[in-house]
């Protein structure tokens, strides 16, 4: 039997994935900690957890110093990082929010709006980059788009209850890149079956870092894209095919 969801928030857990992340993780963390301001005025408590991805640089040592509890995930795998820090988590609510993202007090305060009308199995929010250029900027403004109007979360920022999360099963290991979309249909199916709902939030987008339209060039990402249609997905399930995710770029 499913056991209901329907229970009062205490906790809520932030869960960060990181892979050689020394560069930005103290910022984020320290955003993510400002952003809790916003759920302890509803006494609800909050732990941050930083999933390291098998790092060989000073992640764990960074995400420690920021009050931060560091579990370690030795198989380099976005999906393995997030169900790690996921499980280990002991909040009511997890909200997974990338290493290179920051989220504001306004966003974890609309989130727990919707946390609190229990109507929701979770969702989450569009995006802005941090910086980019014209081509970066439309891509986002398209992702957007077609986040609000499938009701697909961007890996960088999602939040669930986390007994649908464990329920679920977390996100599938099949994949090594596109897995938040895999895990958003697999809640909207959950919700339509349990009379919940799933939300893209968009009054206050993350703000995102926009390395990967810097550091990777227009055809790399092209040829990625590419090779995704014309092998109908498979490449999602082939880790050497998904070079800005995995070949430490930083």
């Amino acid at each position: 039997m499913v056991r209901s969801v329907d229970r009062i928030v205490k906790k809520i857990s932030i869960v960060v994935p990181a892979y050689n992340e020394e560069k930005l993780i103290s910022l984020s963390l320290r955003s993510i900690r400002d952003a809790c301001a916003a759920l302890a005025r509803l006494g609800w408590e909050t732990e941050i957890v930083v999933c390291d991805n098998n790092s060989t640089d000073r992640t764990a040592e960074l995400a420690l110093a920021e009050g931060a509890v560091v579990v370690f995930e030795p198989v380099n795998q976005i999906s393995r990082a997030r169900n790690k820090g996921g499980f280990a988590a002991t909040g009511d609510w997890l909200v997974f929010v990338d290493a290179d993202s920051y989220p504001s007090r306004e966003l974890f305060a609309d989130v727990a709006a919707h946390i609190q009308t229990g109507k929701y199995a979770g969702g989450g929010a569009t995006v802005a980059l941090d910086c980019g250029n014209g081509m970066a900027v439309w891509f986002v403004k398209g992702w957007n788009c077609l986040s609000r109007l499938r009701k697909w979360a961007a890996g960088s920022f999602i939040f669930c209850e986390a007994e649908v999360f464990r329920q679920m099963g977390g996100f599938s290991l099949e994949l090594f890149v596109a897995e938040e979309i895999d895990f958003s249909k697999r809640l909207k199916k959950w919700a339509r079956t349990h009379q919940k709902k799933v939300v893209i939030l968009h009054r206050h987008p993350l703000k995102t870092s926009a390395r990967k339209m810097v550091l990777y060039s227009s055809w790399e990402h092209f040829r990625f894209l590419a090779r995704s249609v014309l092998c109908f997905g498979r490449t999602f399930k082939d880790r050497s095919a998904c070079t800005p995710w995995y070949d430490g770029r930083r």
